[in-house]
Order: structure tokens, then sequence, then C-alpha cells
């Protein structure tokens, strides 16, 4: 995106609602509307505001309609990735960084990331992790920069020492400064104090909930699959979740914390890498989605050496894993939401894991609408995103050429307009 581009881009979403107002029609070559098993071809899709208003066969013209060519191009819904960290990008000396810098600090540079995530095509993103994504968030809402919508969990939800207990590795002496963690911060080690970071999750403003039920890779702790989450403190989380309209996404590797979270009822499993028959079976039953997160498997296998000696074995271990869990998976009949755990790699990369998923054997077609139609449902907005039809908000991206045989051609998103608004063109 040139400084140009950018800045005009910048200068729409700052202006008010009723300055955008906008009517355009889009001469697409091909449509993906995320429903269909086949692309539709030469069509214009007419939007105002920030809603498409029709879907037209061949390439209409307008007086009071601004022309978009895309006539080389296949148009689609806007992207969304169901797993991301747009807060970081972790290395090795990532580790260090929250004792040396302030939270302005880290949304300032992730105020970077979001533009890249919108730029490579995501509209949309769920945030498993960071309260400084909900201001990020507040700051995209409110026009201030550019970046997707973000649907933001704000801190996770662990137990004692689990993946995301944020003093893990700490000294015994800055424990001690620091204090034990708790429901606030994200700890808990029973049913009540489940209720209580639930509730202290609405308090705070996120979107949605984010369970670290097994051990993790990245985490500076031992295990990367143990079962972390006992059942009453799953019952403690979703009990009160349900009451306040909460989509729960659960991190995990191991099949025991995997089969606890699901019949509990969570909404998705991440990861998910040591998947076996039961709990596949347990997931269909409860239509359970699965987010698979390839390219961070593929990513932490591939940059070992970068991580504390702690990691390593557990992304030796892991990482390779996953892209066969997907297969099996998909084989297998499981909801699958599109996921790539960006944050873990360098945003703006996102559209790596199409290639990746149909390398494992998943349709092209299947793999865009796992990213859009699948995404919003698991999102529970597919009355608003997540397919092109008229009453749909404009979320519309394009790629030059057809994905359906070249899906690598995803990586290269070069049309983006997110709510009405042309942010990449």
């Amino acid at each position: 995106m040139n400084t140009t581009t950018r800045l005009t881009a910048a200068i729409a979403l700052l202006v008010s609602p009723a300055a955008l107002a906008e009517h355009y029609y889009l001469h697409a070559q091909n449509l993906f509307d995320g429903v269909a098993d086949k692309l539709r071809s030469q069509v214009t899709v007419e939007v105002k505001d920030n809603q498409i208003v029709a879907i037209h066969d061949g390439y209409l013209n307008s007086d009071s309609a601004a022309i978009i060519d895309l006539r080389q191009h296949t148009l689609m819904p806007g992207l969304m990735d169901m797993h991301t960290h747009v807060d970081m990008v972790l290395t090795g000396s990532s580790y260090a960084e929250p004792f040396f810098k302030n939270p302005p600090y880290f949304a300032l540079r992730a105020s970077n990331y979001v533009e890249d995530t919108l730029m490579a095509g995501f509209t949309t993103v769920r945030n498993l992790g960071g309260t400084v994504s909900l201001d990020l968030r507040n700051a995209i809402n409110d026009g201030h920069i550019l970046g997707p919508r973000i649907y933001a969990a704000g801190n996770a939800i662990a137990s004692t020492g689990g993946h995301a207990d944020p003093t893990n590795g700490f000294s015994k002496q800055v424990s001690l400064l620091q204090g034990p963690p708790g429901p606030t911060e994200g700890v808990i080690n029973s049913y009540e104090q489940a209720r209580q970071a639930v509730r202290q999750r609405y308090k705070d403003g996120s979107d949605v909930i984010k369970l670290t039920v097994t051990g993790g890779v990245l985490s500076l702790a031992k295990s990367g699959d143990n079962p972390q989450f006992m059942a009453d403190e799953l019952k403690g989380v979703m009990d009160t979740a349900k009451d306040y309209g909460f989509v729960v996404a659960v991190h995990a590797h191991g099949a025991e914390g995997m089969k606890r979270a699901v019949r509990a009822g969570v909404d998705s499993v991440e990861h998910g890498t040591y998947m076996d028959d039961e709990t596949i079976e347990l997931m269909k039953q409860n239509g359970t989605f699965y987010v698979p997160t390839i390219s961070a498997g593929k990513w932490v296998a591939e940059h070992v050496d970068q991580y504390p000696v702690i990691v390593r074995p557990k992304a030796l271990a892991v990482g390779p894993k996953i892209q066969a869990t997907f297969t099996k998976a998909y084989q297998a009949g499981i909801k699958i939401a599109f996921g790539t755990d960006a944050g873990v790699f360098p945003h703006g990369l996102n559209g790596r894991e199409f290639g990746y998923m149909v390398e494992a054997g998943m349709p092209a077609i299947e793999a865009l609408r796992s990213a859009t139609l699948h995404s919003a449902q698991l999102l529970r907005i597919d009355d608003q995103l997540g397919s092109v039809a008229p009453g749909k908000l404009a979320d519309l991206v394009a790629v030059k050429g057809n994905p359906l045989t070249q899906i690598e051609l995803m990586e290269q998103v070069s049309f983006v307009m997110k709510d009405g608004v042309i942010v990449k063109q």
C-alpha cells in the first residue's frame, strides 16, 4: 500500500459515517459468494453506503455509481481469521519485553500489525489474548487507525502454571513482588473463580472468551499437552459464559483436555494437535468447530532455535503434527473455521494457511468457505458477514485470477473493502 493510498484510506475512515456515503458497482470476472459450490462469472456487485445492495448478472453501468474494475479478479467476502494475536509478534526476545515496555508501546507497535492484517484481506479477526487488543479494537472502530474488525478476548483464562499464566518463568523474587495472579489476571482454580474470571472479561469489554485447557508450545512451562482444567472449572466458565452470550474458544493440544472442554460445551477447539477418534466424535456430536492454525505449527518447528530452551522440545514435537491432524479432522467431517495464530509469525502472512489447508486435502473452495461463511457462523455474525448477499455488510476482497486453481493467490489480495470503504485498490 503506497503512502498516498494509505493516507486516502485513513482520511476516509476518520470522517463521519455520513460523509462516507458511496455507491459502487464492482465488476468482477468471478464471484465466490461464500455459499455456492461454484464461482459465478461476470457479475456486478452493487454497494451503497456500507451494505451490499444487489448482485447483477453482467457488467452494469450507472451514472450514480463509481465503477470498480475487477474484471480480471475473483471477488469474495472479506476474509476472517479466527485465531490471531494482533498485539505481538513473538520472538525469543519477546519474553522479556513486559519487564521493560509499557502497554502504550505495545499498542502503538500493534497499529502496524493490524494494518498489515487488513491489507492481507482479513477484514475480521478473533483475537485470542492480550488486553491491548481491546484498545486496538476501540481505536479501529472509532476510525483512528486502519485495521480489521476485532472480536477480542482480552486476557486468556488459565489455571495456575497453565499455558496462559502470565507469571510462568518468573523468578521467586519477581513472583513475590507481583503476587499470585487470580481471576482478574486470568488465573483460576475453582468453579467460583471461573465465574469471577468470565464476569471480569465482561467488565473489561471482551467480546469472546479464551481458555488454555492444555499445556502449550510457547509458554515457559514443561508440558505442551497435559490437561490443565478440571470439569468443575470448565463448568463454571461455561455456565457463566452462556449467561453473557460469549463464544468460548479453547487452546488445546492434548486429547484429554480437548474432551473435557468439548463435553463442557465450548464453541471451538484451537490447534487440536493430539486429537483422537473419541475427541472427533465428541466434536461432531456437539457441533464444535475446529480452528487448525497449521501456519503456527510450521513456523515454530522451522524457527525452533529462536525460542527459550524449555520451548524447543515442544515446538519440535507439536508443530509438525498439526497439518496431519487437520487432514484427519477434515476427512472425519468436523466443522472447520479458518485460523492461523498470527503473532506467532509476522502479521500479513495469514493467507499462507489456505495453501497448507489445500495441501492437506481440503478443496480450495472449502478453504475459502472456512475463512468466510464458517468463521462468521462461529462468531454468530453470519447474518451480517461471511457471504456476498443483499443486506450484508460490504466487506469484500479480491485477488487477480482464480484462487480455485491457484490457491497461492490468496497471499496476494489486491482489493480490500471494509464496511463499504475501499482501503486497498
